[in-house]
């Protein structure tokens, strides 16, 4: 299973939000680079990226600390938040990026996304975000009238490889993730699924290996200490 220990951004700090609640947030670091240093020392080969702040409004209020993050170089960087357009897409592969992702254009424009997903193959994933089943947009405030699993399927047969899930009531809440929903998703044939949101024990992750799914996103688990990012690349981390 592929370990991808994460950085939120907002305003350049390095961030946590309690359920995608953007009024309930921890700062953990005022230093990207240095945390992502640290990630890189513990043994990561992989890194997930999120901008909060474009992912709310669009902007690219982040976009010098991604850059910097990516001239460090050693880790393979996928980066979501606020990525609608293909300009903004190439800007991110210029850097060094090595997949950005797609959220709210990929339900506000899915054809865009299909052909994103054809032009540039492996080096787009869609992140899909869903609370009580249902896809949300916009920095996780809107929610839309499609269903999760039902949008991955969608996804799937427009060529899109790879889908970061997020269970949002079970992001940065502490409580475990959501195990079943992943069981179903890791069962759409041709489609390789990302485990994100509430990952915060080993046995979760053996379970998730199991299940076939393709890799996890940690995150405050990693942040307060209940994971140790090496231990988890040791035990369940591949290639």
């Amino acid at each position: 299973m592929q370990i991808f220990p994460a950085i939120d951004l907002r305003g350049g700090q390095v961030v946590r939000l309690y359920q995608g609640d953007y009024d309930r947030e921890t700062v953990y670091g005022a230093d990207p680079c240095a945390q992502a240093r640290a990630f890189l020392d513990a043994g990561a080969r992989y890194l997930h990226v999120v901008d909060l702040d474009g992912a709310r409004d669009g902007t690219t209020a982040n976009f010098d600390s991604i850059a910097a993050i990516a001239r460090q170089g050693g880790l393979y960087i996928e980066v979501g938040g606020g990525v609608r357009t293909e300009e903004r897409i190439c800007r991110y592969l210029d850097l060094g990026v090595s997949r950005c992702i797609l959220g709210t254009i990929a339900v506000k424009d899915f054809d865009f996304t299909a052909r994103m997903a054809r032009k540039y193959g492996e080096r787009i994933a869609v992140g899909v975000d869903a609370r009580d089943g249902y896809v949300a947009v916009n920095g996780w405030k809107e929610l839309s009238r499609e269903k999760g699993v039902d949008f991955c399927r969608r996804l799937r047969d427009a060529g899109v490889k790879t889908v970061i899930y997020t269970d949002i009531s079970r992001d940065g809440a502490g409580q475990g993730t959501n195990l079943e929903l992943y069981e179903e998703l890791a069962q759409i044939e041709g489609l390789e699924i990302t485990a994100s949101g509430g990952v915060s024990s080993l046995e979760e992750l053996r379970r998730l290996e199991r299940m076939g799914v393709r890799a996890a996103i940690l995150g405050r688990a990693l942040y307060d200490g209940r994971l140790d990012l090496r231990t988890v690349i040791q035990e369940v981390g591949t290639c």
